[in-house]
C-alpha cells in the first residue's frame, strides 16, 4: 500500500489549465500578428467605446429623471467631502490658534487688571493718607488760629496790665507823695 499513489484532483486541473493557457497564448500571438485582425479589433474597440459612452450618458439621464446618484455624482460628493474635511481641519487649527492666543491675551489682561487693582489700592491708600494729612493740617490751622487769637488776647491783656501797672505806679507815686506829705506833715505836728 505504500507504493500506491494518492490521487490529487488539483494536479490534473493544473495540468489542463497550463495546456489551455499555452494554446490561448499561442492563438492570441498568431492573431495579433495578423493585420486584418488588428484592424477588426480596433474597429470593435472604438465601437465598444462609443457604445459605453452612449450607455453612460443614458444612465446619467435616467438617473437624473429618477433622481438616483450616478458614479460621477458620488465622485463629486466624495471630492467635496474631502475638501470639506480639509477645510474643517484648517478651521479647527485656526480655532486652536485663536484659543491659544485668547488664552494668552486673557492671561495678559488678567495681569494688567491685577496691576490696575494694585495701583488703585495704592492710590486709595495714598488718598486716605492725604485726607488724614489734610485733616491734621486743618486741625493745626485751627490750633494755630486759636493760638493767634490767644496771642492777641494775651497782647490785649499785656496792654491792659501795662496800663494797670502804669495806673498803679501813678497811684503808688501819688500814695507815696501823700504819705510823704502825710509823713512830712506828721513830723510838723510832732514838732509842735
Amino acid at each position: 500500500m505504500s507504493k500506491d499513489k494518492i490521487y490529487d484532483p488539483f494536479l490534473g486541473f493544473r495540468k489542463i489549465s497550463g495546456m489551455w493557457e499555452k494554446r490561448l497564448n499561442g492563438l492570441l500571438f498568431m492573431m495579433t500578428d495578423n493585420n486584418e485582425f488588428v484592424r477588426l479589433l480596433k474597429v470593435g474597440t472604438e465601437s465598444h467605446a462609443r457604445y459605453m459612452e452612449l450607455l453612460r450618458k443614458n444612465q446619467e439621464l435616467m438617473a437624473g429623471v429618477i433622481n438616483i446618484p450616478t458614479k460621477k455624482d458620488v465622485a463629486n460628493v466624495a471630492k467635496l467631502s474631502l475638501q470639506t474635511e480639509e477645510k474643517i481641519d484648517i478651521l479647527e487649527e485656526q480655532i486652536w490658534n485663536l484659543q491659544d492666543s485668547l488664552g494668552s491675551l486673557n492671561n495678559e489682561n488678567l495681569a494688567m487688571f491685577q496691576e490696575i487693582v494694585s495701583i488703585v489700592q495704592q492710590m486709595k491708600d495714598e488718598f486716605q493718607k492725604m485726607a488724614q494729612e489734610v485733616a491734621e493740617t486743618q486741625k493745626l490751622k485751627e490750633d494755630f488760629h486759636e493760638l493767634r487769637q490767644g496771642l492777641v488776647d494775651l497782647s490785649e491783656i499785656k496792654q491792659e496790665l501795662a496800663t494797670l501797672k502804669n495806673l498803679l505806679q501813678k497811684g503808688k507815686t501819688k500814695d507815696k507823695e501823700k504819705e510823704l506829705v502825710l509823713t512830712g506833715a506828721g513830723t510838723k505836728e510832732e514838732r509842735s
